[in-house]
């Protein structure tokens, strides 16, 4: 199982997102690549805790259910849906949102489990640090793909 708590997933991941350009078409969905690399950048900031989103209703419910989803190896759907604090709307200055980034996940992955958050996912509610670092790996992973990176 991947996770961006191993170094070697993490350098490749640092790659994909060094590859990524301003003009990089998206595959699928409606966000565009400088919005892309802020919503990854709040998904992170999110498994650190530094922002902590409220659970959404739908989550309560049906989170439970699709939990193992998170940390499986099967890859995220396209445009499943998100919480209002990770959702990216406006045009964002690409090359600080990438470097941003970049910073953020070599903080949540150079931390360890030890560095991820105790805050319930808004969707998927308590998680475990290990099934944090291999969800933010299928999360990253799904949005470079979906830029082709």
């Amino acid at each position: 199982m991947r996770t961006l708590f191993d170094p070697t997933v993490t350098e490749k991941m640092l790659q994909r997102i060094e590859a990524l350009t301003p003009e990089a078409d998206r595959k699928w969905g409606k966000m565009t690549v400088d919005q892309m690399v802020a919503h990854c950048g709040k998904g992170l900031e999110m498994a650190i805790g530094i922002i902590k989103p409220k659970r959404v209703f739908i989550g309560r419910i049906l989170g439970p259910l699709i939990r193992k989803k998170y940390s499986d190896n099967s890859d995220f759907g396209h445009n499943g849906p998100t919480s209002d604090e990770l959702r990216i709307t406006n045009s964002q200055n690409f090359e600080e949102e990438k470097k941003k980034l970049i910073v953020l996940l070599k903080q949540f992955s150079s931390a360890g489990e030890k560095g991820a958050t105790n805050h319930p996912h808004p969707f998927f509610g308590k998680l475990t640090p290990a099934e944090w670092g291999i969800g933010m790996y299928k999360h990253l992973d799904h949005h470079l793909r979906q830029f082709g990176g």
